[in-house]
């Protein structure tokens, strides 16, 4: 990985409780909020700072805006919810550009892990543990939250056991 232990260090006691709020109110609500969107973007500003050279830094804002203008493309085109393209790109710039591949593996098992676990646990009486969650009754609609969530938090433990 070329994310450092260092970064990933400071990144993940912060980044976690966000990406959790995510996954829930995902779950509950169907919604990525705003507030957890800038959380993150807060969170990248300040602990950015300390553990990236400036320039790559910058680089790394650079990224959310490019991934949030085609997150809004997709969202415009129908392809993606609203929510979900902000926190993409809210997470963007935690993401190193050399675990690109990486991160593509992880997304992919953590989603198919996440639909897998979501759609069994909607067909069992575990159901019952959440019976007003939102995300139950959305037929093909998936809280793709959960899944980005988890992907972050993953992401940054791998990063934490095994950066450079």
């Amino acid at each position: 990985m070329t994310i450092t232990t260092y970064a990933a260090a400071w990144y993940l006691p912060f980044v976690l409780p966000v990406c959790l709020y995510v996954m829930y109110t995902d779950l509950s609500r169907m919604k990525i909020t705003n507030t957890a969107n800038l959380a993150l973007v807060a969170i990248f500003l300040a602990i950015g700072l300390i553990v990236l050279p400036f320039d790559t830094y910058l680089w790394r804002l650079l990224s959310l805006v490019i991934v949030l203008t085609v997150g809004v493309l997709l969202n415009a085109a129908g392809l993606m919810g609203a929510g979900d393209s902000k926190f993409i790109a809210a997470a963007a710039p935690f993401i190193d550009l050399g675990d690109l591949n990486l991160l593509t593996w992880l997304f992919m098992a953590t989603l198919l892990a996440a639909v897998v676990t979501h759609r069994g646990i909607r067909l069992t009486p575990l159901r019952q543990l959440a019976p007003h969650w939102t995300s139950w009754e959305q037929g093909k609609k998936f809280p793709m939250g959960l899944a980005l969530g988890a992907t972050l938090i993953l992401y940054l433990i791998l990063g934490l056991l095994y950066g450079a």
